[in-house]
C-alpha cells in the first residue's frame, strides 16, 4: 500500500520506518493499551514457571486477562506458543489474580474472572502466510496484529481476520497435545451462532434483522462473547443483546442520565446486576417498535465516535 500526504495540493510520499526494536513496539502498546484495544494493563515482562509474558492486561468488559505478545522474528509458531501461555494461565490461576491485585491495587476474586473469555494476542510489524493460516479457524482464542510506523509520524495496526468457519475443535479432539486439550475444555470462543440457537425461529429473525441495522452504522463490527452479542465502535461496545428463547435484552452503552428515551423504553439498570456494560436495558420482541429503538441506539452511536 501506498501513502501519501496531501501538502498545498501536492502529494508528499510517506514512507515505512521499520522498528529497531520489539522493545520499541511493546514500550508503545503498552503506553497506549486503552486506546488501542481497550485494555487495562496490568503488568510487563510477567514471568511465571520459566515462561515470560511480555505484556499481562485485563479486558474489564468480559472480565478476563489477555496475554500480549510481540513478535520480529518470524520463525515461531502462534499455536505453540499460544497454547503454552494459556495453559501457564489456567494452571497457575492464583499467581495472575494476585499479580493484578498488586499491580493495580484493587481487589479481583477467582470467581471474578471469566477465565473461558481468555485470549492471546500477537503483535508484529509482519506474520507469514504460514502463520496467518495456522489461526485460519473461527473459535481459536489468538489473534494476529500487524503494526507499522511510518514517516509521519504515524502507526497503522491491522488486526488478520480468519475466514474459514471450520472449527479448531475436530483438531483438537484428534490431538496428542495436553497443552491444547486441556485449554480447549476451558477456553471457549463464542460464535453469534452460538447466541442465535438459544431463540426460537421468529427471535432469531429479530435478532438477525437488529444485527443488519446497527452494522449499518459507519466502522461498526460485531463482537459475540459468552453471555452476548456486542456492537463495538472503535473498541468500545456502542450496544450489545442477549438473545434468550422467546425475546432478548439490547443494552445501550450510555450513563444514566445521558439517554433520551421519551417513550421509555429503556429500563434503568445502573443499580441492577447484568450482562454488558451501559446503564440501560430494553426487552425487545417481535412487537416492539425497532425504529424508535433504533434512534435509541444511535444516542449511543453518536457519543462514541
Amino acid at each position: 500500500m501506498d501513502l501519501y500526504k496531501i501538502n498545498n495540493n501536492s502529494l508528499e510520499e510517506v514512507k515505512h520506518i521499520p522498528f529497531k526494536l520489539e522493545k520499541d513496539i511493546q514500550e508503545l502498546v503498552e503506553q497506549n493499551l486503552q486506546l488501542l484495544f481497550n485494555l487495562e494493563f496490568v503488568k510487563s515482562e510477567f514471568k511465571l514457571n520459566k515462561l515470560r509474558i511480555d505484556t499481562l492486561s485485563f479486558d474489564n468488559q468480559t472480565n478476563s486477562f489477555v496475554i500480549i505478545e510481540y513478535k520480529k522474528v518470524k520463525n515461531y509458531s502462534v499455536i505453540d506458543q499460544g497454547y503454552s501461555y494459556l495453559s501457564l494461565m489456567l494452571n497457575n490461576k492464583a499467581d495472575f489474580i494476585l499479580e493484578y491485585q498488586e499491580q493495580t491495587g484493587k481487589p479481583l476474586k477467582r470467581n471474578d474472572v471469566d477465565w473461558s473469555q481468555s485470549r492471546v494476542i500477537f503483535i508484529s510489524p509482519q506474520f507469514t502466510p504460514y502463520q496467518k493460516q495456522s489461526i485460519e479457524f473461527k473459535d481459536l482464542p489468538f489473534e494476529l496484529w500487524e503494526i507499522k510506523q511510518y514517516s509521519n509520524a504515524t502507526i497503522a495496526l491491522n488486526q488478520h481476520k480468519p475466514s474459514s468457519q471450520e472449527s479448531v475443535k475436530a483438531i483438537t479432539a484428534a490431538s496428542s497435545d495436553e497443552r491444547m486439550q486441556d485449554v480447549s475444555r476451558e477456553i471457549i470462543v463464542f460464535t453469534e451462532e452460538d447466541h442465535y440457537q438459544k431463540a426460537n425461529s421468529e427471535i432469531r429473525e429479530l435478532a438477525l434483522s437488529i444485527k443488519d441495522r446497527i452494522l449499518e452504522f459507519d466502522n461498526v463490527e460485531i463482537n459475540p462473547v459468552k453471555q452476548y452479542i456486542g456492537f463495538k465502535l472503535e473498541k468500545r461496545l456502542i450496544t450489545d443483546f442477549e438473545i434468550q428463547k422467546t425475546k432478548l435484552r439490547l443494552r445501550i452503552n450510555l450513563k444514566k442520565g445521558l439517554l433520551d428515551d421519551p417513550k421509555h423504553m429503556f429500563r434503568d439498570v445502573s443499580e441492577i446486576g447484568h450482562w454488558g456494560i451501559g446503564d440501560y436495558e430494553a426487552v425487545i420482541t417481535p412487537e416492539s417498535d425497532l425504529d424508535y429503538m433504533m434512534s435509541c441506539v444511535k444516542q449511543a452511536y453518536n457519543h462514541h465516535k
